[in-house]
């Protein structure tokens, strides 16, 4: 399938305002999300971290006609303040929330997590990777009068033991947990929240994971459909999840890795 594909226009999102944190490049998963939302009627703001990420990312934002742009450090809580004070004051409510925010010392992601994970790096991986979304989320909430969901952006490394992926694992790990106790706390007030597991992608994140494409080339072997995890599938279920065809889902994590995840050990060809 061409990079490119898109879901036909439609409505699903007709009326809806939501804000994209994450947008990297047209390769980032978040953009991948945020292009299906614009192409079913959504209204969209997008946050960026620094001049370079900007220059990047503001022509996509145009693209799609978005016209919100926000600078934001989501360990800064005055620069998180003010990204949902200007959306209060631009639009008065929301409706979602798509997460998709990670970082860590490339360098402690390889080897042995035991002897390379230092304290410091450890507790960024956790605010920026993790408490992030619950910062985001506990903002976005008062904005969201009508209910509205919340997704995240996780791994299988949250649940299983990968090479390469140490205190990201770890990090994914307390993100999904995170997501579940905001979900039976934001419930009450009709606001859904749930995590995409996507299998592994050529991402700017994957590329800065060592051993990045013998994950990708094992996903594909893997994996019950034989193929890529691909972009419209996540776009899919991200539309699923964000607008009302997912109004009883909530506290979910919902894997979309073309059925990698379930396997065990994987067939020997030529076996029965």
């Amino acid at each position: 399938m061409a990079e490119d594909w898109t879901f036909p226009k439609g409505n699903l999102l007709a009326g809806k305002r939501g804000l994209v944190m994450g947008a990297a490049n047209d390769k980032s998963i978040a953009w991948g999300i945020a292009k299906q939302c614009a192409a079913q009627g959504a209204e969209l703001a997008f946050t960026y971290q620094g001049e370079a990420l900007e220059k990047r990312v503001r022509p996509l934002v145009e693209s799609i006609g978005a016209k919100l742009m926000l600078e934001c450090d989501v360990t800064n809580d005055a620069q998180l303040d003010h990204v949902f004070d200007q959306l209060q004051q631009q639009w008065g409510r929301m409706d979602f929330l798509v997460h998709s925010i990670a970082n860590s010392d490339k360098n402690e992601l390889k080897g042995s997590f035991v002897e390379n994970t230092t304290r410091e790096n450890f507790l960024r991986t956790m605010d920026v990777s993790a408490f992030s979304f619950v910062a985001a989320g506990k903002r976005a909430a008062k904005l969201m009068q009508r209910g509205g969901a919340m997704i995240t952006l996780t791994y299988l490394g949250a649940e299983r033991v990968l090479p390469s992926y140490n205190v990201m694992g770890v990090a994914k790990a307390a993100l999904e947990a995170s997501m579940r106790y905001m979900a039976r706390d934001l419930g009450a007030s009709g606001i859904r929240v749930n995590a995409i597991s996507a299998g592994a992608m050529k991402t700017l994140a994957m590329a800065g994971i060592s051993g990045g494409r013998g994950l990708l080339s094992t996903g594909r072997a893997w994996s019950l459909l034989k193929e890529d995890t691909s972009m419209e599938g996540i776009g899919g279920c991200a539309l699923w999840l964000l607008s009302d065809l997912g109004r009883s889902t909530t506290g979910e994590v919902i894997h979309v890795d073309a059925g990698f995840h379930i396997v065990g050990v994987p067939d020997v060809p030529g076996e029965a």
